[in-house]
């Protein structure tokens, strides 16, 4: 069995070097494929965000415009971005991980005000009107996180409440005051949809997935390493052992032997004719010494 031994040894020592490049290469690809999926991810929320926002400016705010009197207080649910971030939070039940922001330059809702590192990004998307999504890393508080934003410009619907306060309803004046979210401009970039999530998700799924390969990979060498051997035991120990333990007894001067089966054509079977031979020779050959 120590032919058995070594070829084990050999194979161990080429699965651990293909393990590790293997290892090397997956490791990178699996983090990337969970930022893609991370990012995919935060799409498809942008988009039914994207569609609240529609809905409401559509259907929701047309049927609100009456309730827009001194004497009701004024619906937010008729603001597209309220509504976009009200559905956003219901699907963060689902995925917790993820924050969803309309950061504004210059918002009626003061919860939407930009901060530094969006305003730069509002900034962006002006400069460059070709830019329609951007994403990347960020540094906050609680470690990195990744983020994927879109422009978002004034529509004309938008200035009925954001041209100027003598236009805008009296009751959305009286809830959020006269000081800020006017001055908007038809087409002008004046906030960026914002979704982001920590880069711990995107690692944790790399690492799920690389921990699940790496015992998948285990397993199949495993498993094919106990068939290699039960194939070389029955091709390869098997007859060489029966060889050894002929010669063996040859040495010993016991030519009282069976010749070895030799069955096909590959190497160990031609072995087994030539040790057949060569017994037959050597027992002709004692033999006429023999008689002589």
């Amino acid at each position: 069995m120590r032919l058995l031994i070594k070829f084990n040894l050999l194979l161990v020592l080429v699965f651990a070097v293909s393990i590790a490049i293997t290892a090397y290469v997956a490791h990178g690809f699996l983090e990337q494929s969970a930022h893609d999926q991370v990012i995919q991810q935060a799409r498809l929320m942008m988009g039914a965000a994207g569609g609240m926002r529609t809905y409401t400016s559509k259907q929701v705010g047309p049927l609100l415009a009456g309730y827009e009197d001194q004497t009701r207080a004024f619906p937010p649910q008729r603001i597209p971005a309220y509504s976009a971030t009200e559905v956003f939070n219901y699907l963060r039940k689902d995925y917790p991980a993820y924050t969803y922001k309309e950061a504004t330059l210059n918002p009626t809702n003061l919860r939407d005000r930009a901060e530094d590192w969006e305003a730069d990004l509002i900034q962006e998307f002006r400069n460059h009107p070709e830019l329609k999504e951007r994403s990347g890393r960020r540094t906050t508080g609680d470690g990195e996180s990744l983020f994927l934003a879109r422009p978002l410009a004034a529509a004309p619907e938008c200035l009925r409440c954001h041209s100027v306060p003598s236009v805008a309803p009296a009751s959305m004046l009286a809830t959020y005051g006269s000081d800020h979210g006017f001055n908007w401009k038809s087409g002008e970039v004046v906030a960026a949809q914002i979704v982001s999530v920590p880069v711990s998700v995107p690692e944790d799924m790399a690492s799920s997935a690389f921990k699940t390969l790496l015992i998948s990979l285990c397993g199949v060498f495993i498993f094919s390493l106990a068939l290699l051997d039960l194939g070389l035991i029955v091709i390869v120990v098997h007859p060489v052992d029966r060889l050894s333990r002929m010669a063996d007894q040859i040495s010993n001067g016991n030519f009282h032997l069976q010749e070895i089966p030799a069955k096909g054509s590959d190497e160990i079977a031609q072995l087994a004719r030539s040790f057949n031979r060569m017994f037959q020779t050597l027992t002709s050959a004692l033999g006429s010494a023999g008689a002589q």
